[in-house]
């Protein structure tokens, strides 16, 4: 009899000959520009860690604070008894860094983005989401069973044309739930939604809209809001969606909005309901870190000038990479193989930056999915682009 797990190994080996096969390489140390992997010092250009927040002394002591005073575990869920302390503190922070009636903590950002979604869309609702929109937001859309209507990314006349021919089918008695989903700042192009045309087509057809903040949150906006705090609409967005553990530099999720809102899913979302709250610790963590973004936009600045200068230099060698202010800088090369051989050779070179391949990304668009943080310094961005010089020659 054959062993059950056979298929999957025809099916590993399968991915591994289209050149998709995945692997984790190991850092032996903090989150830092310059990590430590196979006991080489690479440069990170890869990483979420936006504002260089991860190894942040005063995170780390109100951690060790926190530890000693609430423990390590939260112990169980928020509506059982794991509801404490940093918890609560941790959504009045979030609430008022974001300018909202209420927030409510999820464990991470799949966690959200499911929890909310699932939540709010059922069998009658039709969800409106960008092509490019995170895999968790297409995953929340398909646990809520709800009619999704993809459209082109960025199109908002595609938006309204569907916002049109859903209003004409209605029925007036039992209009259709609907809600617009998309992310701010696209995860794998780095490019912003367009909020103020989608925030204006929401309201004029009435649904609800969703934003995801995640690479926006402490980046994007004059305070660090968002993009949403940016393109100024963030009194016109009914959830606010973002992660804790990109530039703020912690770990988890949450939601902004009305209190009606937070109350809902304190009592319709599973992803919240039945999982262990996140530790304590991580919350004060969080805390201390939405501090940090709101009193030191030093932080910020430094990000932004990175950013130009990265960008600038790589276009300068011809990529074509767009002027987009956000510190996630896709380099397209289009072959899988050829994608992933770039990254193993910059990472011989010192540079450690990721092939995004599909399903990451659609076929044909893999790319080097380069970040830039608030950390780097002008000289280690320097040697990036010179090393980018030198292995473009192999293309």
């Amino acid at each position: 009899m054959k062993d059950p797990l056979h298929i999957l190994s025809q099916e590993l080996e399968e991915t591994k000959s289209n050149k998709l096969f995945r692997f984790m390489r190991t850092i032996e140390g903090m989150q830092k520009p310059v990590v430590r992997i196979n006991g080489r010092d690479v440069i990170l250009m890869c990483s979420n860690n936006y504002l260089g927040l991860a190894d942040n002394r005063e995170l780390m002591k109100t951690a060790i604070a926190a530890i000693r005073h609430y423990g390590v575990s939260a112990g169980a869920s928020r509506l059982v008894s794991g509801n404490m302390t940093p918890h609560e503190q941790l959504e009045q922070d979030i609430a008022r860094f974001k300018k909202t009636g209420s927030a409510l903590v999820f464990n991470s950002g799949y966690h959200a983005n499911t929890g909310i979604i699932s939540a709010l869309a059922g069998k009658d609702s039709v969800v409106l989401s960008d092509e490019l929109n995170h895999a968790s937001i297409i995953d929340g859309i398909r646990l809520s069973r709800a009619s999704l209507r993809i459209y082109k990314h960025r199109d908002t006349t595609m938006v309204e044309d569907i916002l049109r021919s859903i209003a004409r089918k209605g029925n007036r008695n039992k209009p259709a739930k609907t809600l617009i989903v998309t992310d701010s700042v696209f995860s794998m192009d780095g490019d912003i939604a367009p909020l103020k045309e989608l925030v204006t087509l929401a309201e004029k057809y009435h649904a609800l809209i969703m934003v995801d903040e995640a690479h926006a949150t402490g980046v994007l906006g004059k305070n660090g809001r968002g993009a949403a705090e940016m393109l100024g609409v963030n009194g016109r967005i009914h959830i606010q969606m973002g992660t804790l553990g990109k530039a703020l530099g912690s770990f988890g999720a949450y939601a902004a909005g009305s209190k009606v809102l937070t109350e809902y899913l304190i009592n319709k979302s599973r992803a919240f309901i039945f999982t262990t709250a996140l530790p304590p610790a991580v919350c004060a963590v969080s805390s201390k870190a939405i501090d940090i973004v709101q009193n030191h936009p030093g932080l910020r600045k430094r990000l932004e000038d990175n950013i130009i200068f990265l960008r600038t230099g790589l276009r300068n060698l011809g990529f074509p990479v767009s002027n987009d202010p956000t510190p996630i800088i896709p380099v397209l090369i289009g072959d899988a193989g050829k994608t992933m051989k770039l990254s193993s050779l910059l990472f011989e070179r010192g540079i450690f930056v990721s092939g995004i391949r599909p399903p990451s990304v659609p076929r044909g668009t893999s790319r080097l999915r380069m970040t830039v943080t608030a950390a780097h310094t002008r000289e280690m961005l320097e040697q990036v682009i010179d090393e980018m010089k030198r292995a473009s020659t192999v293309l």
